[in-house]
């Protein structure tokens, strides 16, 4: 397909895509609005279905597999009741449904404007980032605020209501639940949890363990209720006013629906002017977070990080609850900073940043350890990675480096954390592979692997840790890493070394494509894995060895070169000799990230003449086996290419973003083609793709060193 027939199929999906919704949205209608990301256990969605859009007056919010996510909201002006959040059904009430005509998102934050009757509501849910405090960062918790302001130059008497269900806390509806409310200070907190749970245990993606809270602000005008979820909505519709009561039927979660419910009196909203902004907070919380080895049979259980910082989840809650007003200012200038540097890229990258942020950031999980003492030891701070939806695994190595970039980006010593885990596991000497681990276990388990039976990408793997444990050296100037787990690096390099030049029949981070021998854009990864090696032994003091690989790190790349050409010297292959076939080459990437300069420029300039004359309406395939492509890859490959052929890739991913052919929590693989997400995505939740922390890759160009 041509430049032109690909700008031209990118328009009318867009113009396709904003028939099927009555609002403006900005930048684009997303396949399905973040709403609470938080966490991997903290991850709500609004989906934006093809034939009938997604209003948030209408439509449950879902965890990002699919689960219903009961969240409510009215608003009663002048004793006319309307719904502005979810879905509900409330007999005898006859309320009314609020107008959505706007949406708009940024790195951290949902905003939708909606008319009430006389007044219009801003529902704004900020899902806060905070790279620079990661205490903060920590706080598995997120805002909804809602404020009005009056549309007919007349005062209104206005009252706001939202609640949560228990399917908060489990997607199996017969789960029996029990809860409190309680006062925490000037914060009034409802608490949900399973009666029976279990430490560690992840059952279709769902925490089996702590609790699920909802908060908001203590007043004289604020009242709650908890009990059947048509009784307590029927209350405020009718009355604009709940009766601060607590069922205390302890029961099912479908068992006459037990919901957790606030409103707030807002008294005459002014003619003209806004009124208070009403906050609610929403969280999921549990401790210990992970379970994690030691090796040698030893285990430890770790702890969330904020609890080193708050006494108990409540303080927290209240702590979080208070700060929304900083919170909210902080998110402002992050999401500004974030647009202004995508911005100088394209508008369209802008907006692809900004869809994956909060996605990237809601796999992650900070915890720590206890001393003897049994205090808290906040100088022993890990971060462990939850691999949605793809198969669950803890701290997957190869999910870490297409993440890489996000971390890179806003706070490498994220990165360090990440990799922690990893190497001091390794370090037991427990594993007994002598190359890198794919991954630790089932999140939130990490018990390693002792008889090394993880799923097999030694190169892949390999390379991914020396890549980016000298990625973050060279953007902190932090040695530790290095000096640290030497051993282990200078292990992985030598398996690299005997291994990396002809690739053996191996599984690369594609691994739904199968193994392949000879594969031209693993061989690359390990290479370069090598030339970091060189910079690292460099970096230790040890200039023989640094001379070593970076000699033979220099004559792969030219055996590389003459291996995978095609014959015409047109492309790469996707395998040594065979000229018919060719992939996206995304992992020299890593190139242009460490700035080692091994691949001649001419191989990068020929790949982009390459994908400029190769590719679908969405995109360039990820190789001849296959008409799909993963966004990451995309991404990575957008980064070292020339502006032409980083413009066409950044525009088939937005494309695809935006042709509202999807309605899943951002899924990043899909069909270059048809726009159609692969994977069973109406069954296997697993096989789907969605909601992956692999989007961190969509921030390749922001996290490449400045010249």
């Amino acid at each position: 397909m041509s430049a032109g027939i690909f700008i031209i199929a990118v328009s009318l999906f867009s113009t396709s895509a904003r028939c099927a919704i009555n609002w403006t949205a900005t930048p684009f209608n997303p396949p399905s609005v973040p709403l609470a990301i938080r966490s991997p256990y903290l991850s709500a969605w609004l989906p934006q279905w093809a034939d009938t859009g997604g209003s948030l007056s209408g439509n449950w919010p879902r965890f990002w597999q699919g689960d219903t996510l009961g969240w409510a909201g009215f608003v009663n002006v002048d004793g006319e009741s309307y719904n502005f959040l979810g879905a509900p059904s409330v007999p005898n009430t006859g309320f009314n449904t609020a107008v959505q005509h706007a949406l708009q998102w940024t790195s951290t934050q949902s905003m939708f404007n909606m008319t009430a009757g006389p007044v219009n509501l801003t529902v704004t849910f900020l899902s806060p980032i905070e790279p620079s405090n990661l205490i903060n960062q920590s706080v598995p918790f997120s805002y909804m605020s809602v404020q009005a302001v009056s549309n007919d130059g007349d005062g209104h008497s206005v009252q706001v209501y939202s609640d949560i269900s228990a399917e908060w806390v489990s997607g199996t509806d017969s789960s029996l639940v029990n809860w409190t409310t309680a006062a925490q200070g000037d914060t009034v907190i409802h608490k949900v949890q399973l009666q029976q749970q279990t430490l560690f245990d992840d059952s279709g993606d769902r925490i089996q363990q702590g609790a699920a809270y909802y908060a908001t602000g203590d007043s004289a005008n604020m009242t709650f209720q908890t009990g059947q979820d048509v009784v307590v909505r029927g209350q405020f519709i009718n009355h604009g006013v709940l009766l601060n009561t607590q069922d205390t039927d302890f029961r099912a979660i479908s068992d006459d629906w037990p919901v957790f419910a606030f409103a707030h009196d807002l008294g005459t909203v002014p003619a003209s002017g806004e009124s208070d902004i009403v906050v609610f907070s929403v969280g999921h919380a549990r401790d210990p977070v992970i379970n994690y080895t030691l090796g040698l049979g030893r285990s430890q259980q770790r702890h969330p990080y904020f609890l080193c910082q708050y006494p108990t989840v409540e303080d927290a809650i209240q702590a979080f609850a208070g700060d929304y007003t900083n919170a909210l200012t902080r998110a402002n200038a992050l999401d500004a900073q974030i647009h202004d540097d995508a911005s100088a890229i394209s508008s369209n990258y802008s907006a692809i940043v900004a869809l994956v942020l909060r996605q990237t950031f809601g796999a992650i999980e900070f915890s720590i350890s206890t001393g003897s003492d049994g205090q808290y030891n906040d100088s022993d701070v890990t971060v462990f990675l939850k691999e949605i939806s793809s198969d669950g695994d803890t701290s997957t190595t190869d999910v870490i480096f297409p993440a890489w970039p996000t971390f890179l980006y806003t706070n490498p010593l994220i990165g360090k954390q990440l990799l922690l885990p990893l190497f001091e596991y390794q370090a037991t000497g427990e594993y007994p592979n002598k190359t890198a681990a794919h991954d630790l276990g089932h999140y939130p388990q990490a018990p390693g692997y002792p008889l090394g039976n993880d799923e097999s990408m030694p190169i892949e793997e390999c390379g991914n840790m020396l890549i980016m444990t000298l990625s973050y050296t060279q953007r902190t100037n932090d040695t530790s890493l290095v000096t640290s787990y030497y051993g282990l690096l200078d292990q992985w390099a030598q398996y690299l070394v005997a291994n990396t030049l002809i690739p053996g029949d191996q599984l690369s981070t594609n691994d739904i494509a199968g193994p392949l021998a000879n594969q031209t854009n693993l061989a690359i990864k390990g290479i370069i894995g090598i030339q970091a090696m060189s910079e690292m032994a460099a970096l230790a003091g040890n200039t023989s060895a640094a001379a070593n690989y970076s000699g033979i790190a220099s004559s792969y790349v030219s055996q590389w070169l003459e291996l995978a050409t095609a014959s015409d010297g047109q492309h790469l292959t996707l395998a040594y000799g065979n000229d018919s076939s060719y992939g996206i080459t995304y992992n020299m990437y890593a190139d242009k990230l460490l700035g080692t300069n091994i691949i001649p420029q001419s191989v990068f300039d020929m790949q982009s003449t390459w994908y400029e004359n190769n590719h679908n309406a969405y995109g360039v395939p990820l190789d001849t086996r296959h008409l799909y492509v993963m966004t990451a890859w995309e991404m990575l490959t957008a980064a070292m290419v020339n502006t032409a052929a980083r413009n066409l890739l950044i525009d088939a991913i937005y494309a695809f973003s935006s042709s509202g052919l999807n309605h899943y929590a951002y899924s990043d693989w899909f069909d270059t083609t048809t726009g159609i997400v692969e994977g069973n995505c109406g069954g296997a939740a697993t096989l789907c793709f969605r909601a992956r922390p692999i989007a961190g890759a969509h921030l390749a160009l922001l996290a490449l060193p400045n010249d």
